[in-house]
């Protein structure tokens, strides 16, 4: 179990998190994402930005 740096719930954490992958937090629905996996470190996602055709 790990904790939202955002909101400080508590989130439960699939089996075997990979980094990068993206998850959501049920207490602020703040989107994370998995910066280290041992020890499991989460982070805010980064925003999709547009490329506006680039």
């Amino acid at each position: 179990m790990v904790v939202c740096p955002e909101c400080d719930e508590g989130l439960a954490l699939p089996a075997d998190p990979r980094l990068g992958e993206v998850l959501d937090c049920a207490g602020c629905a703040s989107e994370l994402e998995v910066l280290a996996v041992d020890p499991v470190l989460l982070g805010l996602a980064p925003e999709v930005e547009e490329d506006w055709g680039e």
